[in-house]
């Protein structure tokens, strides 16, 4: 097969061509650190905390060493939260200063993903919330970026488990255009894009990976990247925030960890990937045409001249047989 297809959210095309060579290493493994400055006994190695948790979700003494997730400011961070905004021009070009946030949140005291249950990813959803309310209150800040990167290709250079937060002072240009692009549709038809996919992709069924009362995961129809997944609540919840029922909370901690799992039985225990919060900006206003979601990118391709030049993504796995090799290896 050789065909474009358009993604409906990004209005980003992609060539899905299944006559490409498709070979990725499975042994991505972050070399080793001698003391991993994450483990209990290495405090000495990183910031002082920002915040502990328990296994309840409570806030703790941040030297407790009962922590069940602790946040802790980046030593090497992208943006820097001390400062003020400042904008200036060079002639036609523009200068901002680097005034932001970078945490890391330590998922667990224990080292190894492979091991972490969804209890553990409980506690996360519930401490990166926290966070987001906590940075909220900078009026500096537009916007806050989740991710996680695990494995050498997806740029970890730390192998135990761990979030990232970026507070921005702007909005990223990737979020205004899923903005715009959804708010043309809702517009036009009155309802909201993505419930419409997603009630279109339970329909079909055949890019759906795993569905429960309240989420669903998908391999997007013109997925960039072979194996790409998508975690969207089926109620329509703009801000990540508002996911706040404790069951729908498990449930989703138990769709995170299914796909995980799914993702190392279909393609290596050491399948490299980046994680990545889809979320409305800090100060709009609640909005109907706007829908929170979680990407999963397994990073097994790499990019050329071509990708680069034209912008065009390539996949050489067609979604629809991702989608069924992922469903098959639970």
């Amino acid at each position: 097969m050789i065909e474009l297809r358009k993604d409906p959210i990004s209005s980003r095309s992609v060539i899905i061509n299944d006559t490409r060579d498709f070979q990725f290493e499975l042994d991505d493994t972050v070399d080793e650190i001698p003391m991993c400055p994450f483990c209990v006994g290495n405090e000495k190695l990183i910031p002082s905390p920002i915040v502990c948790y328990d296994k309840n979700g409570n806030k703790i003494d941040k030297y407790n060493k009962n922590w069940r997730v602790k946040v802790i400011p980046n030593n090497k961070p992208i943006l820097t939260i001390e400062g003020n905004i400042s904008r200036k021009a060079e002639g036609l070009y523009d200068r901002m200063t680097g005034v932001g946030a970078h945490e890391i949140l330590i998922e667990s005291q224990e080292h190894q993903e492979q091991n972490l249950k969804p209890e553990d990813f409980i506690l996360n959803i519930l401490a990166v919330q926290d966070r987001i309310n906590d940075l909220k209150n900078d009026l500096r800040l537009e916007y806050i970026l989740v991710f996680k990167n695990h494995g050498k290709n997806a740029g970890s250079t730390i192998t135990h488990p761990h979030f990232q937060l970026v507070a921005l002072p702007i909005i990223p240009r990737s979020v205004k255009e899923e903005m715009t692009i959804s708010k043309k549709y809702y517009d036009f038809k009155e309802r909201c894009l993505f419930c419409d996919i997603i009630d279109q992709e339970i329909a079909f069924g055949t890019r759906v990976v795993m569905e429960t009362n309240s989420f669903i995961s998908l391999v997007p129809f013109a997925s960039r990247y072979p194996f790409e997944t998508r975690i969207l609540p089926k109620e329509h919840l703009e801000d990540f925030r508002n996911l706040r029922d404790k069951h729908k909370i498990e449930e989703l901690a138990e769709m995170i960890t299914s796909v995980f799992r799914r993702l190392r039985k279909a393609l290596g225990k050491n399948v490299p990937y980046n994680l990545v919060l889809h979320s409305y900006p800090l100060k709009q206003d609640r909005i109907p045409h706007y829908h929170w979601y979680i990407e999963v990118i397994p990073k097994i391709t790499k990019f050329s001249g071509f990708e680069f030049g034209s912008g065009l993504y390539v996949n050489p796995v067609i979604p629809e047989e991702a989608a069924k090799f992922l469903k098959e290896a639970e």
